[in-house]
């Protein structure tokens, strides 16, 4: 089931964040993604508009909307590779008429998911918190 988060939703958000970052860009530092958590919770989070995906009453995924930006998608890694990531895609999309987002380049298996689910890549460019290429990508409805 897919809901809006609520406070009460923060932490496992936090954790399945940090540790599907952790794995996911094992290009970049763990260091980086833990010194991140704090903003996560305080200012990325509140401020962005939260869905998540509750299987037998826990949460294994969410993501985040900040305007038409899909700011963040993440399934715990246990339940990665299950469809949820999928359906939270498909919920995002019905949220809004245009989205739009960046992915790391080097995070082939994100790259092929967006793609697989309608976005193009419109550009490369470097992110400046990590030195790392990354695309913005735009869902293309048709």
């Amino acid at each position: 089931m897919i809901r809006k988060s609520t406070a009460h939703d923060m932490d496992i958000m936090l954790d399945i964040w940090l540790n599907a970052s952790i794995q996911a860009h094992d290009f970049v530092e763990a260091s980086y993604w833990q010194s991140q958590r704090d903003n996560m919770r305080n200012v990325y989070l509140p401020a962005s508009e939260n869905y998540v995906y509750e299987q037998d009453s826990n949460v294994v995924g969410f993501y985040a909307l900040y305007d038409d930006c899909l700011a963040a998608l993440f399934v715990a890694p246990e339940h990665q590779g299950c469809g949820i990531g999928s359906q939270l895609i498909e919920h995002a999309k019905r949220q809004r008429e245009l989205l739009t987002l960046s992915v790391y380049k080097r995070n082939n298996d994100s790259v092929a998911f967006y793609l697989k689910h309608g976005f193009e890549i419109t550009s490369e460019q470097t992110d400046p918190n990590t030195g790392q290429s990354e695309y913005s990508m735009k869902l293309i409805r048709g």
